[in-house]
């Protein structure tokens, strides 16, 4: 809100260099929304699909999830009214793969009840894989 009233106030002086900075950083400040929405639902993704590969099993409440996580990625992703997309598909990846090890850690807990430390669990999964996999399921299908 602080940043709306300093753009107001630099406007209503005929600041607009001034002005396009606080844009910048608002438009920065929204970006970094988007991506942080996006990391905590490919958490979510990346998890179940290293359930399922741990287990070599899925259930119907795993499928659900990647499918609704997949969903809102892509629908946080999407620009609405200039279209296109905010992230890149290399963004993406690269978010992807800074989820991975909340994921991992997630899945500790999960995966046949919490049997496995976090690092007995990453070897026992594919990272390369799940990543790729997650990043084929929400890549826009054009």
């Amino acid at each position: 809100m602080e940043e709306l009233l300093e753009l107001k106030n630099l406007l209503l002086k005929g600041d607009v260099p001034g002005a396009l900075v606080i844009v910048e950083e608002l438009e920065e400040m929204s970006k970094q929304d988007i991506i942080d929405n996006i990391r905590s639902y490919a958490v979510i993704l990346l998890l179940h699909l290293i359930k399922q590969q741990a287990e070599k099993r899925t259930t119907r409440s795993w499928d659900v999830s990647i499918r609704n996580s997949v969903r809102e990625i892509q629908r946080e992703n999407k620009r609405r009214e200039t279209g296109g997309y905010y992230l890149t598909t290399e963004e993406l990846l690269e978010t992807l793969q800074e989820a991975y090890l909340n994921a991992i850690d997630e899945g500790s807990l999960e995966v046949e009840e919490g049997r496995y430390q976090p690092e007995e669990l990453e070897q026992l999964v594919h990272q390369e894989e799940i990543i790729n996999r997650a990043l084929a399921l929400i890549s826009p299908q054009e």
